[in-house]
Formats: C-alpha cells, structure tokens, sequence
C-alpha cells in the first residue's frame, strides 16, 4: 500500500557542533553523530521518502505535553537566520502569538534524528517545528477544518516550504486529523505557561435544536500584499486580475490603527490549488504570497 501522499519539505542544517553562547540552527538533512538508524549508501537518511509508522502503538495512551516554563534552548535560536535566500527573526515569546495557515507533518524518516534543539525527534511524541516560534514553546493547534485541536512542544525548525506554517508530529497530525490527508487549515496560538487556562480555542458553530455542532468552512486565500494606499492595493489586483488566474478582491482591514488593502486571490479550493498558484503569482513581481485564511 502506498504510503499517504504529504507535501515535500526540506529540513536543514547550518552545524552540527556550535559553541552554546548564541545559539545554532542545526539542518535536518544531516544525520547527527550516533542515530539511532544509520543513512542509506549514498543518502543522509535511512529513508528517501517520509512515512508513518507501520505499526505504531496506541497513540490513543500518549498524553499531550503540560506546558511548563523552559529556559530558550542554547541551540535553535539564533536570529535572524537565513535558509533558501530567507531570513527568519526569532520572536522573543510566543506570549500573544496567533496566526493561520497550512499545517503539515513528518514522522518516520526523521525518528530519532536530532531537531534545532539538539533533542531527539520523536513522531510519538506531541512536538512541531515552526520557523520564528522561540525553541522551546508550548501551542495550541487547531484544525480549523474539523475543531480538533491539540497542544504541542515547538523544539524544531521548519518548513521550509512555500505556504507552510507548522510541521506536525505524526501523533499530533494523527489526532488533529491532518494524517493521512497530508495538510491542514489550522489556527496557532502560543500558550504563557505561567496562565495557560488564558488560551482558548477558537469560536465554534452554536448548537441548534440537538444538532451536532458544524465547524465553519474555512476558506483559503493567497494574499498578494498589504497597502496603505488604496490605489495602489487596486494596480496589483489589476495586474493578477490580468493574469487570469481566479477571483481576486481587495479586502481593507484595521492594523494597529491603520488601515491596509489587502489585494487577496480566491478562495481558493484546496491546498493543491495554493501550491500550484504561488509560483504563478511569484512570476508577476508583486512580492512573496503569503497564505491567508478565513471563516
């Protein structure tokens, strides 16, 4: 049976060894000194493709982690880093973080590797890799295509992939039903562990007459840019509207008590239709198109 079918993503490494004083961003795609699992001839992992486990256990039993406050890992948070020709800043707290986007998840190729933190990835475990989120922290993620939801240690880097937000692990994708599908639509908050009852999950359709609860459709686009001239907002949206390319609208939105036009394009149908329209948008000059996502 084939293995179900995720987006490519790559993991990097800057160093293996780095001093503690300012951290390091280790690469994912190089194996660490004693893995568990040697490389394949020729490769750095023993597998070419990711995969689930073939027998897992009861992931059912494997509680989710408590949040608790941690010193910043001497590895992992050195900002601002660069990877692929992108510069990442690390946040100082992920106190008050909230964005939407795609999630995805890695599992059995990268078992037993080492994450940014220098720890052990465990698919078992309830973990993430995120691109800014300061190593470690404790989220809250939640499928906003079916209201599961799930809190996750964040001890990784990564995606690094176009239109990704967050890299599940196996048993978090598993129960926040983003295995085997692949990908997600999906909310993440930060946790303050010292107040982690202040971390709500988002709102949920009301319950009528009896009727189970529905989870509103979310719906994804992809933003060209923000502008704080109207005119502007309104030559991009011309310039992707002569492209063909599907609905475009300008939406204005408040900001810090500033008003942006936010030039987006869809919705959009799925994931798929994301990852093929970016390069598409990429080509007209406008910027890097970022993922947008809406009730």
């Amino acid at each position: 049976m084939r293995p179900p079918r995720r987006p490519a993503r790559v993991r990097w490494l800057i160093a293996l060894w780095l001093p503690l004083a300012g951290g390091c961003l280790p690469h994912r795609h190089a194996p660490p000194p004693a893995a568990p699992t040697p490389a394949a001839p020729g490769g750095r992992y023993a597998e070419d493709h990711d995969s689930g486990p073939t027998a897992p256990p009861d992931l059912s039993k494997i509680p989710e982690p408590v949040p608790r406050a941690e010193p910043p890992s001497p590895y992992g948070n050195k900002s601002p880093y660069s990877v692929l020709g992108e510069t990442y800043r690390v946040l100082p707290s992920c106190k008050g973080y909230v964005e939407r986007g795609i999630a995805s998840w890695y599992g059995n190729k990268f078992h037993g590797y080492l994450t940014s933190n220098f720890e052990r990835y465990d698919m078992y475990a309830y973990s993430a890799a995120h691109k800014t989120l300061p190593l470690p922290c404790y989220v809250r993620v939640t499928n906003l295509e079916n209201g599961r939801s799930a809190i996750v240690r964040v001890n990784d880097r990564g995606p690094f992939v176009a239109n990704r937000l967050i890299d599940l692990s196996y048993v978090a994708a598993v129960k926040l039903g983003v295995w085997p599908k692949g990908t997600a639509l999906v909310e993440v908050r930060g946790i303050d562990p010292e107040h982690p009852e202040r971390t709500v999950e988002p709102a949920r359709a009301a319950v009528v007459s009896g009727a189970p609860e529905k989870t509103p459709k979310p719906l994804l686009y992809l933003q060209v840019g923000a502008y704080a001239d109207a005119a502007n907002a309104e030559r991009a949206a011309a310039q992707v509207r002569a492209a063909h390319l599907g609905a475009v609208r300008v939406v204005a939105a408040q900001v810090n008590g500033r008003t942006l036009h936010r030039v987006r394009l869809g919705p959009l149908a799925d994931v798929d239709e994301a990852d093929r329209l970016t390069p598409r948008l990429r080509a007209l000059g406008l910027g890097e198109p970022r993922v947008a996502v809406d009730n």
